[in-house]
C-alpha cells in the first residue's frame, strides 16, 4: 500500500483508504487533516496545562496581521492562568503571549466579523483578536485585565513557575554575585573605605543594601546626621572606586528646601573628598534639570548649597522625569505600530517623540561622569530619590571605565549592584501588580538601550551579544524569574524569593553560549565612545522585532555564532574522519608486517628442488592476507553530520510560533532551523570525535538513539 494511503491518528490506530472510489481519496485527505488537526490541538491543550487550567476557550477568533489587515489567521484562543495562546489551525501553529508581559488592553469599535480586543506587550508586541461574540470579547477582557496586574506580589508569575528543563535548579544563579566579594574586588575596604554595619537591619536606610562602604574617618553620627537629611534616607556611599582612587558615590537629593543645611553631611562629604589625595576638588552631579531641582525646594528639598560645601563643583546635566520618558515612549510605540509611514513621516515621529535625545543625554551624563573619574576626580552622584536616573549614570559610567562589567558576568554583577542591591523600583517601574500608573517608567529600558548604543558604537568591547540584551529586558517584565521582583533588597529578603522561585542568572548560565559576542576582543582600558548624534541609532531590534517582513532579517551576530557553530561542528568531524583514517593506515602496516613475516618463516621451510618457489611466495601471501582481519568501526546513518546549514530565515515550520523573536537552532547532524521548542534536546553525536553534546530536531534524536540501542 502507498505511503499516502496510510495515516496514523492520534490515538496510534492506522487509517487506510480501502476505496478506490471517485472522490474517496479527496475524503481521505480531509478526514487526515482533521485528524492532524486535532491532534495538535490536543497537543496546546496538554502544553497549556502545565502553566495552569484553562479559564476560557474560545473557537473561531481570527487574529490580524499588524502591517497587513488583510491577512489573518483564524483559530482557537485559550486563556490560561498564565498565558495567552492562540492555535492557528490552517498553518498548525501557535502563539504565545505571557500575561504579565501584557502592558495594556483595549476594547475596540464592534465590527461586523466580531469585536476587536487590541493588546499591547512590555516587550513592544501588539496584537489584535478578533473574538465573534460580544459576551465572550467582554469576558477574555475583563479577564486580562485582572490576571497582567495581580493584586498582590505573591500571585505573580514567579512563584507560580516551574522549569521544563532538569538541568536548571531553583538554587541556580541565586549564590553567582555576592556584594562584599564586588567590592573586594575593587579592593575595597582599604585605608580609605570601610563597611558600616549601620544598616544590617535596614534600619538606616530600607532601600539600600545591608553592605555599605562608606569613608574610614567618618563616624556614626556623621552617618546618621546625613542620613535624615537626605530623601529617603539615602546618604553618600560608594559605589565605585576606580584604580586612581577616583570614586562614584551615590545618595538621593538633600532636604535642603530654601536655606537649610546639615553640618554631618558637609563633612560627609568632605570625608569623601578626601579619600582621594591626589584631587583638590570634586564633582556634584545633579542629573535633574536645573529648573526642576529647583521646583523641588518649595517642597523642603532641592540641592546643595554651593556656601556651605567646600570644593565642591555641581553640576545639572538635564536627563528629565519618570512621567516625561514615560510619555516619550508611548509616542515611539505608537508611531512603530502606524503602517504605510514615509521615510520623512518616520523620522519627523521619531524626532517629536524625543526619545533618542533622552538616550543621548543619559549617555552624555554617564560619559561626563566616567571623564571626571579616569581623570582622577571623584564624584558624588544623585537626582531625586537616587534610584532612577541615579543607577543609570551610575551604571553606564561604570560600564564605561571598567572592562569587566563588560563582560557576562561583570554586567550581571553591575545589574546587582547599582540596580537590585541600591533600591531600583522594579515592580513600581514595570507595573509588575496593579497600583499607581504613573510609577511606571521606562527606566530600565533606558539602561539597556544606552547599554545597546554602546554596543553599536564600540561592537568589540562587549563579551554579550544583542540577543542577551532583548531576553534581559524581557525577563525583568516576565516576572518569570524572581531575580527583579520587589523594589529594594528588603523586600526581596523578606519574600524569601531566594527559596521560593528561580534566579534568571541560573538561567543566563545555562544559555551562555547563546549570549556571546563573536566579535569581542578582550580590552583593559577605559571606553571614550563618540557620541555624536549621529552614533545614536533607532533601536529596531527592540521595538520592532516582532514586525515579520516578506524576508524575516538575520541579525549579523546570529549568522556569526551560526558560522562559528558550523566550524566547530566540520573541524569536529575532520578530526572524527582522521582518526578512521589514521585506524585504516594503521591496519594496512600491520597487514603488511604480517605478509613478509609469514613469508619470511615460510621460505626458511622451502625445499629448493621440491616446489617452484614463485609458487609459494604467492600461496604464502594469500595464506597471510586470510588471516589479516581489519576491524572496521560501523559506520551508518548515526555518523553523519551536517556539511551545509540553512540560513536562519528558512526556519522549519514548527508546531509552535517561530517569530522573528524566537531564537533559532541549527540541528549539527541535519544542518535544518528549528525554533527554540523543537530543538530542546542536545546529544553526542557519533560522527564527532570530541563527543560533546549538541543540539539536535526529534528526528536526529531518534536516529541517533536507535543507533547506540543498536551497538550496545
Amino acid at each position: 500500500m502507498a505511503e499516502k494511503d496510510r495515516f496514523v491518528s492520534p490515538a496510534g490506530f492506522r487509517l487506510y483508504r480501502l476505496s478506490s472510489a471517485p472522490g474517496s481519496y479527496s475524503l481521505f485527505c480531509r478526514l487526515r487533516s482533521w485528524l492532524q488537526r486535532e491532534a495538535a490541538m490536543a497537543k496546546v491543550a496538554r502544553q497549556q496545562q502545565q502553566d495552569g487550567s484553562v479559564i476560557k476557550k474560545i473557537e473561531n477568533v481570527r487574529m490580524l496581521d499588524r502591517y497587513n489587515s488583510k491577512k489573518t489567521s483564524a483559530g482557537t484562543l485559550y486563556l490560561t492562568a498564565t498565558h495567552l495562546i492562540f492555535f492557528d489551525t490552517e498553518n498548525n501553529k501557535e502563539s504565545w503571549v505571557l500575561l504579565m508581559h501584557i502592558g495594556n488592553v483595549e476594547k475596540l469599535p464592534i465590527t461586523t466579523t466580531g469585536c476587536p480586543i487590541l493588546i499591547r506587550c512590555k516587550t513592544f508586541l501588539s496584537v489584535t483578536f478578533v473574538i465573534p461574540k460580544e459576551r465572550d470579547s467582554h469576558n477574555i477582557f475583563t479577564s486580562l485585565l485582572v490576571l497582567c496586574q495581580p493584586a498582590k506580589i505573591e500571585d505573580v508569575y514567579c512563584f507560580l513557575y516551574k522549569s521544563n528543563s532538569d538541568k536548571i535548579s531553583k538554587s541556580a544563579g541565586w549564590d553567582s554575585f555576592n556584594l562584599e566579594k564586588e567590592y573586594q574586588r575593587m579592593n575595597v575596604p582599604n585605608e580609605s573605605w570601610s563597611l558600616t554595619t549601620l544598616n544590617q537591619d535596614y534600619q538606616l536606610c530600607d532601600t539600600y543594601p545591608k553592605f555599605l562602604f562608606v569613608p574610614s574617618s567618618v563616624s556614626t553620627s556623621i552617618l546618621v546626621g546625613s542620613s535624615k537629611f537626605r530623601s529617603k534616607e539615602r546618604l553618600p556611599v560608594l559605589t565605585y572606586l576606580h584604580g586612581n582612587k577616583a570614586s562614584i558615590c551615590r545618595c538621593a537629593q538633600p532636604l535642603s528646601g530654601f536655606n537649610a543645611r546639615c553640618m554631618e553631611d558637609e563633612q560627609l562629604l568632605t570625608c569623601i573628598l578626601y579619600t582621594n589625595p591626589g584631587s583638590e576638588y570634586m564633582h556634584v552631579v545633579d542629573t535633574r534639570p536645573k529648573i526642576n531641582a529647583m521646583a523641588n525646594r518649595a517642597t523642603g528639598k532641592g540641592y546643595e548649597n554651593e556656601n556651605f560645601y567646600d570644593s565642591i563643583k555641581f553640576n545639572f546635566l538635564g536627563i528629565e522625569n519618570i512621567h516625561v520618558m514615560r510619555n516619550s515612549l508611548s509616542k515611539v510605540v505608537d508611531l512603530c505600530e502606524q503602517r504605510n509611514l514615509s521615510m520623512s513621516q518616520f523620522i519627523g515621529g521619531l524626532d517629536s517623540s524625543g526619545w533618542l535625545r533622552h538616550i543621548k543625554t543619559i549617555l552624555d551624563t554617564s560619559a561626563f561622569i566616567c571623564q571626571a573619574v579616569n581623570s582622577g576626580k571623584s564624584v558624588v552622584v544623585h537626582c531625586s530619590d537616587g534610584w532612577d536616573r541615579t543607577a543609570q549614570v551610575c551604571s553606564l559610567a561604570s560600564l564605561m571605565l571598567d572592562p569587566y562589567y563588560r563582560t557576562l558576568q561583570g554586567f550581571q554583577a553591575l545589574i546587582e549592584k547599582d540596580w537590585l542591591a541600591f533600591g531600583h523600583k522594579f515592580s513600581d517601574r514595570c507595573g509588575h501588580i496593579a497600583g499607581d500608573s504613573k510609577e511606571v517608567s521606562p527606566v530600565f529600558t533606558q539602561f539597556i538601550e544606552a547599554t545597546w548604543q554602546l554596543t553599536m558604537i564600540q561592537p568589540t568591547s562587549f563579551e554579550f551579544n544583542e540577543r542577551f540584551l532583548l531576553i534581559l529586558h524581557d525577563h525583568v517584565t516576565s516576572c518569570q524569574y524572581g531575580t527583579f521582583i520587589g523594589n529594594c533588597e528588603k523586600e526581596r529578603v523578606d519574600l524569601k524569593l531566594k527559596d521560593r522561585t528561580f534566579s534568571f542568572w541560573g538561567y543566563v548560565e545555562e544559555h551562555k553560549k547563546e549570549f556571546l559576542n563573536p566579535l569581542y576582543s578582550a580590552q583593559t582600558e577605559t571606553m571614550s565612545p563618540d557620541l555624536s548624534p549621529q552614533n545614536i541609532r533607532f533601536w529596531r531590534g527592540m521595538y520592532c522585532r516582532f514586525e515579520n517582513g516578506v524576508h524575516p532579517r538575520e541579525h549579523v551576530y546570529d549568522i556569526l555564532l551560526a558560522t562559528s557553530e558550523q566550524t566547530k561542528s566540520i573541524d569536529d568531524h575532520v578530526k572524527f574522519l582522521q582518526k578512521r583514517l589514521s585506524y585504516f593506515k594503521r591496519k594496512i602496516t600491520d597487514g603488511a608486517d604480517m605478509v613478509k613475516n609469514s613469508l619470511f618463516s615460510k621460505e626458511i621451510c622451502i625445499e629448493p628442488m621440491s616446489y617452484n618457489r614463485e609458487e609459494n611466495i604467492i600461496q604464502s601471501m594469500n595464506d597471510a592476507f586470510d588471516n589479516l582481519t581489519v576491524m572496521e568501526p560501523k559506520l551508518d546513518e548515526a555518523h553523519k553530520v551536517a556539511i551545509e546549514w540553512k540560513s536562519l530565515r528558512e526556519a522549519v515550520s514548527c508546531e509552535c510560533s517561530t517569530d522573528s523573536s524566537t531564537k533559532k537552532y541549527h540541528c549539527w547532524k541535519c544542518g535544518n532551523v528549528f525554533c527554540t521548542r523543537c530543538i530542546n534536546m542536545n546529544v553526542s553525536l557519533p560522527g564527532h570525535l570530541s563527543q560533546d553534546p549538541v543540539p539536535v530536531c526529534h528526528g536526529c534524536h531518534k536516529i541517533v538513539s536507535r543507533s547506540s540501542t543498536e551497538s550496545s
